[in-house]
């Protein structure tokens, strides 16, 4: 057995599974071989590229016989583009695959054996992004270029369109570039941190259609832009405004911290759950709007506010999910890190007409421990949707300490949240009722759920 697993050996596997990171899963010998780019009942040959005793990464060399569940990809470039995992992959079977996920991820990481895992919510496969960033690049002809890297790499592949996202936002990605070509602004380069333009970026009003354009660029003006900027709006009757972002740093984050609107309005309207909501160009917003919406009504079901409640929404960003629970609580405080995203959920609220709601600008660990005060008694409910990496010590103590009667935590990401869960059911006097997953985003690994906890 053991003069086969070694590095470069060839072996025939069968798939049987999907992992959190989108790769396939198969055994050979009691070992587990990841193999990307295969899906659940392929057979096919891997050559193993990095083996440990118990587990190894193959390269799908070829398919002996293809899954009932391989598809023709919806994305002419889906082989190559790094955006998606999964456009082989049947929709059903990516389903299963997350259901799985977070099965997994309560049971191994958080000990809930006897957890009630409701099935996964599904979203419509295709077409259901609202927002879409491009990097920029140049061809070996001096032409603009915008897509997503190639997998595991730097290298560009341009794309004109996406199946992924709202298709109302293909036009700007196919004719953009053109126009950044002819106005002959310089595209940033990596390696000699030459250059300007950096990315492209698209957000669209799911409900009410409105786009919006922004440019990242190292440099704060671009010759010419206000006249492109004017000409995009009589051009593209949906876009309501064009916004320059101005990022230096040498960093993995798209947007720096100033933010210009060159012209028209620098927000879209978006109706959300009934609700007229404003979003900025660097506003967090949940890509999925409608699945977004379906796990607002998943939590407005399971809380059956009465009117009398105080609520907490820690991560709140623009209001998402504040103003829906504000319009059926008695109050409501918005916690949220970034300075941005609490002036547009305060003119949100005041759009709104709602005159239950704040918002405090802070760290949630720093805020949350006064929020009684504030409130003037303490919170029934706390709701939680922190980053992939989940809540600090720091937030799960000051939660253990306000004891709200309940805690529904948002989470995208199945293993920091069974790492919080069973510190809160652990630690704190919390029982686990039941976990919601929802698909946000299908076509990738990633998988969204709510989790219910009562005192």
């Amino acid at each position: 057995m053991g003069d086969r697993w070694q590095q470069g050996a060839v072996l025939d596997l069968e798939i049987t599974g999907l992992n959190s990171t989108g790769e396939g899963v198969g055994r050979w010998q009691e070992r587990v071989v990841f193999v990307p780019d295969t899906v659940p009942g392929d057979r096919i040959q891997t050559r193993l590229l990095r083996i440990k005793p118990t587990h190894g990464w193959g390269k799908l060399l070829q398919i002996e016989a293809a899954s009932p569940d391989r598809i023709q990809p919806a994305c002419i470039v889906a082989d190559k583009c790094g955006g998606c995992q999964w456009q082989t992959v049947a929709y059903p079977e990516q389903l299963v695959a997350k259901q799985q996920q977070v099965v997994d991820a309560l049971v191994r990481i958080g000990g809930f054996g006897d957890a009630r895992i409701d099935p996964i919510l599904p979203s419509a496969p295709l077409n259901y992004r609202n927002k879409a960033t491009y990097p920029l690049g140049c061809s070996e002809t001096e032409q603009v270029q915008a897509g997503y890297y190639r997998k595991g790499t730097h290298k560009l592949i341009n794309l004109s369109r996406c199946p992924v996202q709202d298709q109302r936002l293909d036009p700007f990605l196919a004719e953009i570039k053109q126009d950044i070509n002819q106005q002959g602004w310089p595209i940033y380069d990596e390696t000699t941190q030459r250059g300007a333009l950096r990315h492209l970026s698209l957000r669209i009003g799911r409900r009410t259609g409105q786009v919006l354009l922004t440019l990242v660029s190292t440099r704060p003006r671009l010759p010419e832009l206000e006249v492109q900027a004017e000409a995009w709006l009589q051009h593209y009757p949906d876009l309501v405004g064009v916004m320059l972002n101005h990022n230096t740093k040498q960093t993995n984050a798209i947007f720096g911290a100033t933010t210009y609107c060159v012209a028209g309005q620098p927000y879209v309207e978006e109706q959300f759950a009934g609700i007229a909501l404003r979003v900025g160009p660097t506003n967090f917003f949940q890509v999925n709007t409608e699945q977004a919406e379906q796990l607002l009504a998943v939590i407005l079901a399971e809380l059956n506010l009465q009117g009398s409640e105080r609520v907490v929404d820690a991560y709140c960003g623009i209001g998402t999910l504040t103003l829906p629970l504000a319009d059926k609580a008695k109050q409501c405080l918005g916690l949220e890190v970034s300075k941005d995203s609490v002036q547009q959920a305060q003119t949100n609220a005041a759009v709104g007409g709602f005159s239950n709601v704040d918002f405090q600008v802070g760290a949630v660990e720093d805020l949350l421990p006064q929020v009684s005060e504030h409130l003037g008694a303490a919170p029934d409910i706390v709701v939680l949707d922190p980053p992939r990496k989940g809540c600090t010590a720091s937030v799960l103590r000051a939660l253990q300490a306000l004891a709200p009667a309940q805690i529904v935590y948002m989470s995208c990401n199945p293993a920091t949240l069974a790492r919080d869960l069973k510190i809160l059911c652990e630690q704190g006097s919390y029982r686990l009722r039941r976990v919601q997953p929802a698909d946000f985003f299908p076509q990738t690994a990633h998988v969204e759920c709510v989790a219910f906890l009562v005192r």
